[in-house]
């Protein structure tokens, strides 16, 4: 199983947002060169971010991104399933109706904890430890 690209930049925006954060809006242009993604492509993972309430917009000569909440309060999984949506590895775990099998496929079983392990993972890990952890290695490479 591998995630997509838009939740992989949408994590890596997140965290450069999280390490931003209280130092006012950060441009697009600036996480697009920082995080070397596309503005294009950014600019069309901002707009499910923002409708979730995980970052708003600033217009204006001043204006740009800044997070809707306390980085310690967001969690990866919380951005990847707003950019994603379901990260059951086969469809059947989440619409059992869709699969005859479903009430007695063991497979489905593993599917469905996989996916229940997935998330508690990605559940456990705050947009601030990364940020945290992206700083350090920024002051690192200054050394």
């Amino acid at each position: 199983m591998q995630l997509s690209t838009k939740a992989r930049y949408a994590v890596r925006a997140m965290i450069e947002l999280a390490v931003n954060y209280g130092k006012g809006p950060t441009l697009l242009k600036e996480i697009a060169t920082r995080q070397e993604i596309s503005e294009k492509y950014l600019e069309q993972l901002m707009g499910p971010l923002r409708a979730a309430g995980l970052i708003y917009t600033l217009r204006g000569n001043k204006g740009g991104y800044i997070l809707g909440k306390d980085p310690r309060e967001v969690t990866v999984y919380n951005v990847i399933s707003v950019v994603e949506g379901s990260l059951a590895p086969v469809p059947c775990v989440d619409k059992a109706e869709i699969c005859h099998r479903a009430p007695f496929c063991v497979a489905r079983n593993i599917w469905s904890d996989l996916k229940t392990k997935i998330i508690i993972q990605l559940d456990s890990v705050s947009l601030a430890e990364l940020a945290a952890s992206q700083e350090k290695i920024n002051m690192e490479s200054l050394v």
